[in-house]
């Protein structure tokens, strides 16, 4: 494959970005009202919502700062108002997103109220939007892409076509140098053994199996020899997976067939260099996609059979598709229709070279259908109760 060139936002420490926010981002679920008003009063921002950021400790705490100031150093986001109720911890996501090098500041609201952090932060998200519109696309590398993949509401077309086209991309971008990552640990029980077998070395093999075997053990612990109800769902049970197992060998066609991963990477850490990465991530859509764009993956191909309407508030989310009966019905949430290769009609080859196509588009300003839905879901994952 040719390295293409893209027209995309180089930010201040050299990473590539697909889109331009200006971010307003709240610490802990109270100050959720304070940075809806701010966007609210300034047009071009937009807002992450969420639910924790309180009392929380440990390991689990560690992952809360990974992913806020992950999302805010995404290079999707061209600058960020952080708002919380209290400055040390708010302070502790500006320090991180700053090291980046983009404009960020932080507002607390304890001694002021929201009336005064409002204005305060929406005089400053005010500034970002002018500076941040005038910022001019240039022209980057396709292997300058961080690539992140998931599936969603996967059948029996998912593992058949959709899963290995995004496989196909995987193959050809990590071949130019390209970064890329794939995760769902859930869904990868029964055909564990065979991302082992594409581990680059045994030290990475080990710390893969340490994390799945985790996985297990955490299940093992409710008491429960299987996911019934959960893996595979309602949605993969119609669409003819009846087996976790079954589910877990289309998964893993989107690792490509050449691509060896080179590192194991914890919820929202950063891979430290190219080639493909293991992250361990739930399998829920919106809590897995959150954590890619924290690790700073600004472009995620998401096949699926059924149809899911998944989108992410950063990261602009392509849905790929073999199924022909979803094209149709649910046509509006597709970007890419491989149903061809069913067919007979198209090369998985031809179905990669497709996907590089959408991508390059995408990253040049084409909204995917998630976007101009306004599709925006996001949840943190959390590991344990609060304190």
């Amino acid at each position: 494959m040719i390295d293409r060139k893209i027209l995309a936002y180089r930010r201040e420490n050299g990473r590539v970005g697909v889109r331009n926010y200006v971010l307003i981002l709240p610490v802990d679920d109270i100050s959720n009202a304070a940075c809806e008003a701010v966007a609210n009063n300034i047009k071009g921002t937009i807002v992450i919502p969420h639910a924790y950021g309180r009392l929380q400790f440990g390991e689990d705490l560690e992952l809360f700062f990974r992913t806020m100031i992950g999302t805010g150093s995404n290079p999707n986001v061209a600058a960020v108002v952080v708002i919380g109720i209290e400055p040390g911890w708010t302070d502790r996501i500006v320090q991180g997103i700053a090291k980046t090098g983009k404009p960020v500041a932080g507002f607390s609201i304890e001694g002021k109220g929201d009336i005064r952090t409002i204005a305060e932060a929406s005089v400053k998200a005010k500034e970002y939007v002018q500076w941040a519109t005038e910022l001019q696309r240039t022209e980057c590398k396709f292997s300058e892409l961080y690539i992140s993949v998931k599936c969603g509401e996967s059948d029996t077309t998912t593992g058949l076509s959709s899963c290995p086209a995004v496989g196909n991309v995987v193959d050809k971008h990590c071949a130019i140098g390209g970064t890329a990552s794939f995760g769902e640990t859930t869904e990868l029980t029964g055909a564990e053994h065979i991302v082992a077998a594409k581990a680059a070395n045994d030290e990475v093999r080990a710390q893969f199996m340490a994390a799945f075997e985790d996985y297990t053990k955490l299940v093992l612990s409710q008491k429960k020899d299987d996911l019934s109800e959960s893996q595979p769902t309602k949605g993969n049970i119609a669409g003819g997976l009846s087996t976790i197992e079954e589910k877990a060998l289309g998964n893993v066609e989107k690792l490509g067939k050449h691509t060896k991963f080179v590192g194991c990477l914890k919820p929202a850490e950063v891979p430290a260099g190219p080639g493909l990465w293991y992250m361990d991530t739930s399998s829920a859509a919106a809590e897995a996609v959150p954590l890619w764009a924290a690790s700073g993956a600004v472009v995620h191909l998401f096949p699926t059979g059924q149809g899911n309407p998944i989108g992410n508030p950063i990261e602009p989310v392509i849905k790929i598709s073999g199924n022909p009966k979803t094209v149709k019905a649910m046509s509006d949430h597709i970007d890419l229709d491989v149903s061809p290769i069913l067919q007979g009609e198209m090369t998985l080859d031809e179905a990669g070279d497709a996907l590089i196509e959408m991508i390059v588009r995408t990253a040049n300003g084409r909204l995917t259908a998630a976007e101009a839905l306004g599709h925006i879901e996001f949840a943190m994952t959390k590991l344990y109760r609060s304190a």
